[in-house]
């Protein structure tokens, strides 16, 4: 199963995609929205942890393009942000909103739980 971390700062994004790893997803990094948003076109992964202050491309904007697409929509996304103001409105949008800081455990625990269920499905 893969997993696409869309994080633009790269100490994150390692942490993010190490945790995942060692959950069993094969993992794909993106740094900014407008890259992703492309690489989307090209692959339908499992599950996306999604930042949403993003260069090129916000991760809300991205978040409701993926809603939008029918080939995407079944994708598990998990927003982690450490702002507040959009929870409310994204979290309606996304399966799970994780406030920053997200631990490695954390995570990695998620994760571990996210295959189980997509293993099942």
């Amino acid at each position: 199963m893969k997993a696409l971390i869309i994080e633009d700062n790269a100490d994150l994004n390692t942490l993010y995609s190490s945790a995942l790893a060692e959950a069993g997803f094969i993992t794909e990094s993106m740094f900014d929205g407008e890259k992703a948003q492309h690489r989307l076109q090209e692959i339908e992964p499992q599950l996306i942890v999604l930042d949403l202050h993003l260069p090129k491309l916000s991760g809300a904007d991205l978040l409701a393009q993926i809603r939008q697409d029918p080939r995407l929509q079944e994708i598990f996304i998990i927003v982690a942000s450490a702002d507040g103001t959009w929870t409310g409105h994204i979290g309606e949008k996304a399966d799970m909103v994780l406030n920053k800081p997200v631990s490695y455990v954390q995570l990695r625990d998620l994760g571990i739980r996210v295959y189980q269920n997509l293993s099942k499905a």
